[in-house]
């Protein structure tokens, strides 16, 4: 390869190592102003709801959220167009496991307000005024499900992904204004920003509700790969497709679906999952390849059906300890949770869990904290001993968690 290519490869791997740690998302929604109080939010998808409970320490319940206070008016006009109601039948009966699925994310806005929604069989992105528990605004996405969201460093933007259009919208929190969109690979699911704010990525992650699951069907699943946009003009900057990279090391036969996904605290690594592997891999964005793959041990209840394989996620949820020293892993379909040390990829205790679908960092960075959707609760482990310290009842199968911010005081709309 010619030189001046090379350093122009080496530079343009450079100028993307800029990416956000959970930690660096939390922090930045993080108030000036005096008056708020940190919180997690925990959305339950099933129910409509989203608790709020306290970011450390024992994570009492605080207060809880209707986020579909316009259920009958979404209902009717559902109802009354064939399409939308196909769709709708479609999500329950297939993503959403026989149930409607009325919350996927959430961020607060940054004077703690109101929290912004993201509601997949409703298509539509809300804010929800914190005090009233009245609809601020709604955005409508393109196509007919919304997925996963992030919220820039400064706490003013929310991306969110419109899974049946191949798009993620960026909207502006406080209006609900789209402010860009730009194209994905199919079905996008994961959005980072970066830590400065300049750049977003998308990890697109294919059909995963089909019954082709065999690996020498995986083609069947779709164009995936990470899509990185210009967070200004939403122009791309870069596509990286894992599939070549897993070829290069020989695992022609693994999934190229990213799913949750985490950065390293210096934003040279990228650790991910994909579809039915029970593990992770260290990809480095200077070098452009995966560095490690770990592993994880599989439940011998586990059924090696991967038809059986909720969503295609054996494992869905990782977040990492704000000193970059531990990974915690959310082991869906193997029923279990694991702090992994990061320098030697060494598991601790499997620590139990039913269906963990989601893995966040408590507000002082001390636990890793669990969604488990098939017991109803959130489970908070300790980062420096691998053990569980305590579960916490929510609503109806939890999924995202998300650091927040409410007004001191609050526990509930109109209380």
């Amino acid at each position: 390869m010619p030189a001046s290519r090379t350093r122009h490869l080496c530079s343009v791997a450079a100028a993307l190592v800029l990416t956000v740690t959970a930690p660096a998302a939390a922090a930045s929604a993080s108030p000036s102003a005096v008056g708020l109080r940190e919180v997690l939010f925990v959305g339950n998808n099933w129910d409509g709801t989203a608790d709020v409970i306290k970011s450390s320490g024992d994570y009492a319940r605080i207060g809880r959220i209707d986020v579909v206070p316009d259920k009958a008016e979404r209902m009717a006009e559902i109802n009354a167009d064939p399409v939308k109601w196909i769709y709708f039948m479609a999500i329950r009966n297939s993503v959403g496991e026989g149930h409607d699925q009325f919350v996927d994310d959430m961020y607060s806005t940054p004077d703690g307000s109101s929290v912004v929604v993201s509601r997949p069989s409703f298509a539509d992105v809300v804010s929800i005024d914190l005090a009233t528990g009245r609809v601020n605004w709604r955005f409508r996405v393109a196509g007919y499900r919304a997925d996963h969201m992030a919220v820039s460093p400064d706490g003013t933007r929310v991306a969110v992904s419109a899974s049946t259009a191949n798009t993620v919208h960026v909207l502006d929190i406080v209006s609900g204004r789209e402010v860009g969109r730009f194209a994905t690979g199919d079905k996008p699911h994961e959005n980072i920003f970066t830590r400065d704010g300049k750049y977003l990525y998308n990890m697109s992650i294919g059909d995963v509700n089909t019954a082709t699951d065999a690996p020498w069907l995986d083609w069947t699943k779709g164009d995936r790969h990470i899509t990185v946009v210009d967070a200004t003009t939403f122009q791309q900057v870069k596509v990286i497709d894992m599939r070549q990279r897993l070829d290069a090391i020989g695992l022609k036969d693994y999934s190229d679906a990213v799913r949750p996904a985490v950065f390293s605290p210096d934003e040279s690594k990228l650790y991910f999952q994909v579809s039915f592997f029970n593990g992770f891999f260290e990809y480095d964005l200077a070098t452009d390849r995966i560095t490690r793959t770990k592993t994880l041990p599989e439940n011998p209840a586990t059924s090696d059906d991967r038809t059986t394989f909720v969503n295609d996620s054996r494992h869905h949820g990782l977040s990492m300890r704000p000193d970059g020293s531990k990974l915690c892993v959310a082991g869906t379909m193997d029923d279990y949770a694991t702090v992994v040390d990061r320098a030697t990829l060494q598991e601790g205790p499997l620590v139990s869990a039913s269906k963990p679908y989601w893995a966040t960092v408590s507000g002082d960075g001390k636990d890793c904290v669990i969604s488990e959707s098939g017991a109803d609760q959130v489970t908070a482990i300790d980062f420096a001993t691998g053990r569980k310290r305590l579960s916490v009842p929510v609503g109806d199968h939890p999924q995202r968690v998300r650091l927040g911010h409410v007004a001191d005081g609050w526990t509930g709309p109109g209380a």
